[in-house]
């Protein structure tokens, strides 16, 4: 009926329809529909907006995603290969609150320095702790500087805690994706860092800094001075690096730390790496068919020639998965990888220079630039 009027606050049982208009008093039994309060494709807000554009450029990389992709290229994380750490007196004091907030784990190359802080990194999550980390990588210019290193960092603090954003909005509406990429980037970004670090919030306190590689940055001399100033915040901080002097120095001016190093725990270290191989020889086992026999001489030729270093055990194994090497050829294979790293690499290189494949080539001349003999 034409201008009719209905009432708004209907009740009694059955389905209830209400085109339009508030309606807040409806009663009873039954679906009750409000169509004044459904809200469908919402436009998002100039704020939001603003927000998606800041992460999309402060994105240099996510380091969640070069975790995995570093686990995967490794063959996987093996917690037999770093569970030795958690049983360590310096670790352990740095992980149940010591006021020397900073841990520094340090080491030749190829100890397992990267995976051993990726293990970390799952330990401290499973403890309820936040780690928000970067993986430097010397061969990636996206990885190897200071400035990605913040953006990495703060990019990964923001995704755990949105609310932060405030300290980078202002800046961000001015200069764009110019501000985190100018001569300037560094300095705002490392005190916008500390400041967000700083925060008296409890929740914050669950955030754990984590940088792998110092020494794989080429600014590595700034990073370290950030670390140290980080210290004296209430944040925890762990960091790996090779034995450098320059590191070590920078080291040195931070008063509440505790330093693990891999040449010291060198049994430990050692154990590790025969976990590791063993584990590496059965997963070849059962991609190539060993019997017992070959299984057993590879994994004696293995930790007699490792030195003590995954990265060895990690880079001859890779060679013998090889789907175009023979089974028959294994040994043959097997002994022309000579002992330690430093052979192994100069072997490598010769390969590389003779391979007519270009691709064998590039991939032997990018591991070797991550070698840096580790002398004074």
């Amino acid at each position: 009926m034409a201008g009719t009027e209905y009432p708004h606050n209907n009740s009694g049982p059955g389905d209830q329809f209400i085109a339009a208009g508030p309606q807040n008093n409806n009663s009873g039994s039954g679906s009750q529909w409000n169509a004044h309060t459904i809200n469908f494709n919402a436009v998002p807000s100039a704020a939001q907006e603003s927000d998606e554009s800041l992460f999309a450029d402060l994105h240099v990389t996510d380091p969640r995603d070069d975790k995995d992709r570093i686990e995967h290229t490794k063959g996987g994380l093996l917690r037999g290969s770093y569970s030795w750490i958690l049983e360590n007196p310096d670790f352990q004091e740095w992980r149940n609150g010591s006021e020397k907030r900073l841990l520094w784990v340090r080491g030749d190359p190829g100890k397992g320095k990267t995976m051993l802080l990726c293990g970390l990194i799952n330990e401290l999550e499973n403890d309820g702790a936040e780690p928000v980390y970067f993986f430097c990588q010397a061969t990636d210019s996206r990885l190897n500087t200071a400035t990605a290193v913040l953006r990495g960092l703060i990019y990964l603090l923001l995704q755990k805690r949105p609310s932060l954003t405030r300290f980078v909005r202002e800046r961000h509406r001015h200069g764009g994706k110019r501000f985190f990429e100018d001569a300037n980037s560094w300095t705002a970004l490392g005190r916008i860092l500390v400041q967000m670090l700083s925060q008296e919030d409890q929740a914050m306190e669950r955030i754990v800094l984590v940088i792998d590689a110092l020494d794989e940055c080429t600014d590595a001399d700034d990073l370290v001075d950030l670390v140290v100033k980080i210290s004296s915040t209430t944040t925890r901080v762990i960091v790996s690096s090779r034995n450098w002097p320059n590191i070590q120095q920078g080291m040195e001016a931070a008063e509440q730390q505790r330093q693990i190093c891999l040449e010291l725990n060198a049994d430990s270290v050692s154990a590790a790496v025969s976990t590791y191989t063993n584990y590496k020889v059965d997963q070849l086992a059962q991609q190539k068919g060993y019997d017992k026999t070959l299984r057993d001489e590879v994994q004696s030729y293995l930790l007699s020639n490792s030195d003590g270093t995954f990265l060895w055990v990690s880079l001859v194994t890779q060679r013998l998965g090889d789907r175009k090497l023979p089974k028959r050829r294994t040994l043959a294979r097997l002994r022309e990888f000579p002992q330690g790293l430093d052979a192994l690499y100069s072997r490598m290189l010769d390969q590389a220079l003779e391979a007519e494949d270009a691709d064998i080539r590039k991939n032997v001349m990018a591991v070797s630039r991550q070698w840096k003999p580790n002398r004074l």
